[in-house]
């Protein structure tokens, strides 16, 4: 990966047509370099080597370029093939997980290397963001409780634009952009609007969050399935009854604010009390807290606590197994104990 300043002061040339050659012309110049360009294999290449520490060769696979490698050997200049920009518009899709920049896919790194334009959430790994993108531009449409500077039908709009300019857009967003991400409704409007589009997976908050404070949401002999639901708006009367009536562990995205009807409607509807509850705060990041409780004393727990968005809740017996990790075994010890036959 090519990083801020890996090239200051270097000469760069970068050989190749100057629309398939942009992105590759951007990242040097981002790291420092002095870039020169050779746009055509008949140019005279021995000549512009001088002082050139690497050249870049972006081949769409014209012929002639054969002589500038001869000419980089004959110089002992280092020579990188570098991939070129494609020739129409699209969007990429990214999930970019939990947070850190190192738990992104390698293919998640790769769409950002090669972007034109990053529209990039609050939640998605952004500190570094201008690094992983060689210098794209950076649009800040994330969300917070509350406050959506950028309604989702804009930011769809502006990604068709982009797109339709000729730019390689990607679309990044915390965890995987089809678990609670509206990732299906930007999709649908890319095909809707003729505009291609792929979408990277990532790791989403349901399962990491929880294994970064060493609870897994399944556990031989204690859960056997688990269930992700949005903390969003309350849930009805029904959905509560089905949630306490399945067993093993329940996962909450974005279930602070409704924290007091989420335990209110699974008590009602039949839940044990006694059952674990853990609020997992910025999972991943240097501040990153652990709240045990039960089903009855959570909302106390979080109120005290001052817990805050973002979170991830979750609720069964698979809580007390973090306190084996060590991370929340204090907490875990001051539980009651789990219901006869559990």
């Amino acid at each position: 990966m090519i990083r801020d300043t890996d090239f200051l002061g270097l000469t760069v040339l970068v050989a190749g047509a100057a629309g398939p050659a942009r992105r590759v012309i951007r990242r040097y110049r981002h790291a420092g370099a002095v870039v020169r360009c050779l746009e055509s294999p008949g140019d005279r290449a021995r000549t512009v080597l001088d002082d050139v520490a690497l050249v870049a060769l972006v081949d769409e696979g014209q012929p002639g370029w054969d002589r500038l490698a001869a000419d980089c050997r004959a110089s002992s200049t280092l020579l990188v093939r570098e991939r070129a920009a494609a020739p129409r518009g699209r969007v990429t899709l990214v999930g970019g997980g939990p947070g850190p920049d190192d738990l992104l896919t390698v293919r998640a790194l790769e769409a950002l290397r090669e972007a034109d334009v990053v529209f990039y959430d609050r939640l998605g790994p952004h500190r570094n963001l201008a690094e992983l993108s060689g210098g794209a531009d950076l649009i800040d449409v994330g969300k917070r409780p509350g406050h959506h500077p950028v309604v989702q039908s804009d930011i769809e709009r502006r990604m068709v634009d982009a797109a339709r300019a000729g730019h390689h857009v990607v679309r990044l967003k915390g965890g995987d952009p089809f678990v609670f991400g509206r990732g299906g409704e930007e999709v649908a409007s890319c095909v809707e609007a003729g505009v291609e589009v792929t979408v990277v997976p990532g790791i989403t908050s349901a399962v990491s969050v929880p294994a970064a404070a060493g609870i897994p949401v399944t556990h031989r002999a204690v859960s056997h399935l688990f269930t992700v639901i949005s903390g969003h708006a309350p849930l009805s009367v029904v959905e509560y009854e089905h949630l306490a009536g399945l067993g093993g562990t329940i996962v909450v995205l974005m279930g602070v604010g409704t924290l007091p009807q989420l335990m209110a409607g699974l008590a009602t509807a039949g839940m044990d009390r006694r059952t674990p509850v853990a609020i997992v705060e910025r999972g991943y990041s240097d501040s990153q807290r652990t709240t045990v409780s039960d089903l009855s004393g959570a909302v106390r727990a979080a109120a005290a606590a001052g817990c805050k968005s973002p979170a991830v809740l979750v609720i069964g017996d698979v809580v007390r197994q973090g306190g084996k990790s060590g991370s929340v075994a204090e907490q875990c010890a001051g539980l009651a104990p789990a219901a006869e036959g559990v």
